[in-house]
């Protein structure tokens, strides 16, 4: 049997900080509010400094020549988005636009590099937040290598198991709202055959859905399919 990483999603940027460092990191930003559908910021424009989501959630996604988008993550409150260039040197390599109603909190790059100078937790927040943003984007390429689509939602729930993970009675427990159309923006699919793979896998006592959020039942097994304990 395969075993699923532990859970280890991303650490709140400011998680760490004294009040007053917090107060200090507040003052030098700008908030922002987006509605859904709303563009951040757009692949190959300059870019300046990041983007501390408060509420909401941010979808960030690579635009192809061909004009095909390909989902790159999904960011929650306590995240950041806007690099890799935190400091506000080059362009964007990728576009962020709100998945739902969001309000940011924008960090320019000079400011952001007087802050980290100063205060170690923020510094150590960033490293952190960069870390762990390439381990999905490396994910990402590996699920995208795998063989079928269907293999590709296995890898996509092994590594989100990983990532946002809660272990309840039953099984792990997806801790973090995934719309089947995201899951299918992430794999390549539509979002009616997300929709029909996910009731496939829960009639084989593999998964259990409910609403937005996935039980995942036999992690064993989706860890067996071809590229699905690649995640480990």
């Amino acid at each position: 049997m395969e075993a699923l990483p532990q859970p280890t999603g991303p650490r709140p940027l400011l998680e760490g900080l004294t009040e007053q460092e917090r107060i200090q990191v507040m003052e030098k930003g700008r908030r922002r509010v987006l509605y859904r559908g709303a563009t951040l910021f757009t692949q190959e424009t300059p870019n300046d400094g990041i983007w501390l989501i408060e509420t909401g959630r941010i979808r960030v996604f690579y635009a192809a020549p061909t004009g095909r988008e390909i989902t790159l993550a999904y960011w929650y409150p306590g995240n950041f988005v806007g690099g890799p260039e935190v400091f506000g040197a080059g362009t964007h390599s990728w576009s962020g636009m709100a998945a739902s109603n969001s309000t940011l909190l924008h960090l320019p790059g000079a400011a952001l590099k007087q802050l980290v100078a100063r205060i170690p937790s923020l510094a150590f927040g960033i490293i952190d937040g960069l870390t762990f943003k390439g381990r999905c984007y490396s994910a990402l390429a590996q699920m995208l290598g795998t063989r079928s689509i269907t293999d590709r939602l296995a890898f996509l729930l092994v590594h989100l198991s990983g990532l946002y993970g809660v272990e309840e009675e039953g099984g792990i427990l997806i801790a973090a709202d995934f719309t089947h159309a995201e899951l299918a923006h992430m794999v390549g699919a539509t979002r009616q055959w997300v929709t029909i793979s996910l009731k496939r896998f829960a009639e084989q006592g593999v998964v259990t859905t409910r609403r937005s959020q996935i039980l995942i039942q036999r992690p064993d097994l989706l860890a067996r399919m071809p590229g699905g304990g690649d995640a480990a």
